[in-house]
């Protein structure tokens, strides 16, 4: 047998373990859900630091009402709910986040969908109902995390499609550079720009393959563009 590229080799195992998780969901999907949400619809965000994942989320969720104009979106960010969860704490969870998002690596993957699970709970509860559909940015980032999806909600809710943003990087160190004169985050120095796009490559990219063999439908966007040229493609696929 010839060598193997071993990104490729890995590549074929995270692919090949999705796959299995996703036939023994299938048969336990009487299962009782692990969530005290209804059935969902989920959209996916994926894309490099500096798309404008972000962005163009909100712009959705401000946008995407009912008749009654009562919001039936909600963005969530990972990113974001794991920074209020290091901030708020102090504990060893806490710590374990801090250093996890200081070095751009990934955070560990039942933390992530905790927070998730929590945060689309809540958002149900206060909408009185009318919110059913989440717009979750930068996840799943890993095979690991799309499996601890399928785990705890895979059973439960519906994944819509994904949104795959695509932008050079040169762009992106931009833009990131620019933002963290603003926002002072630690993970938007160049050093730590650099290993998350390393990350991204790594472990994110693959997934985008794991998708397709599901037939979940993969929209990749260039957001190159301007913000407005952008979302005028991404609204669309909402219509």
């Amino acid at each position: 047998m010839g060598s193997r590229c071993p990104l490729t080799w890995g590549l074929f195992l995270g692919t090949a373990a999705l796959m299995i998780r996703h036939k023994r969901k299938q048969a336990k999907i009487s299962a009782t859900p692990a969530t005290p949400l209804p059935p969902c619809e989920v959209v996916f965000v994926l894309g490099a630091p500096g798309t404008g994942k972000g962005t163009q989320c909100e712009r959705l969720e401000n946008r995407l009402v009912d008749v009654e104009l009562n919001r039936t979106w909600k963005h969530l960010s990972a990113g974001d709910l794991l920074r209020a969860e290091r901030d708020a704490g102090t504990g060893p969870m806490a710590d374990l986040i801090r250093s996890k998002i200081q070095a751009g690596e990934i955070v560990p993957s039942s933390i992530t969908v905790k927070l998730l699970e929590n945060a689309m709970a809540a958002a149900h509860q206060e909408s009185k109902g009318s919110i059913t559909h989440f717009l979750i940015d930068g996840f799943p980032r890993s095979h690991e995390n799309m499996s601890a999806w399928e785990d705890a909600m895979g059973a439960v809710h519906t994944i819509k499609f994904v949104l795959n943003f695509e932008c050079p990087e040169e762009v992106l160190v931009g833009r990131l550079l620019e933002r963290a004169k603003e926002s002072g985050r630690s993970d938007d120095k160049i050093e730590v720009i650099r290993k998350r796009f390393k990350t991204h490559v790594e472990s994110t990219v693959p997934i985008l393959d794991y998708f397709g063999t599901q037939g979940t439908p993969l929209h990749n966007i260039d957001s190159a563009k301007s913000i407005e040229q952008v979302y005028e493609t991404v609204e669309k696929l909402f219509a």
